[in-house]
């Protein structure tokens, strides 16, 4: 069962398939999204661990919830489908290293309020899963994958 996967502390990258759309992500404003696949690295190091990751794909599955992170707008969006989560688990704080590790075109300060980081949302035009399983592999963790199916 999905729920007894996502559990522990850890991080993890919600891969999003989406059409060409804008959306308003809270106090950043409104951005336009290419159509392609965007990937969002987050930490899930509080008391529900990486049950947070469930917390978006039923936000994305619903298309509505309490949208209290950046992720939670696209998540909410009709036009991005969550078709991936990547976790690892870890007890340390290493999200920006994997946002790092996966890089390239990304919102500026999407994501990383609390850290140095540009953002934490990079934008690909094919699937990237194999390469943030890959990113995660560079950070010294060893990545799982579920595809989301609710």
């Amino acid at each position: 069962m999905v729920s007894e996967i996502l559990c522990g502390k850890g991080i993890y990258c919600l891969l999003f398939k989406n059409s060409s759309s804008s959306v308003a992500v809270g106090s950043l404003g409104e951005f336009t999204f290419n159509s392609g696949w965007h990937i969002y690295a987050g930490s899930a190091l509080g008391p529900g661990g990486l049950k947070r990751a469930l917390r978006h794909a039923r936000i994305n599955r619903d298309k509505c919830g309490n949208l209290r992170w950046h992720v939670d707008y696209i998540s909410a969006s009709p036009d991005f489908s969550l078709e991936f989560i990547v976790a690892a688990k870890t007890s340390e704080r290493r999200e920006c290293e994997v946002a790092g590790n996966i890089g390239g075109t990304g919102i500026r300060n999407f994501g990383c309020s609390d850290c140095g980081c540009v953002s934490h949302l990079f934008y690909r035009e094919i699937c990237p899963l194999h390469e943030v399983n890959e990113a995660f592999k560079g950070a010294g963790l060893v990545p799982f994958t579920v595809k989301t199916i609710f």
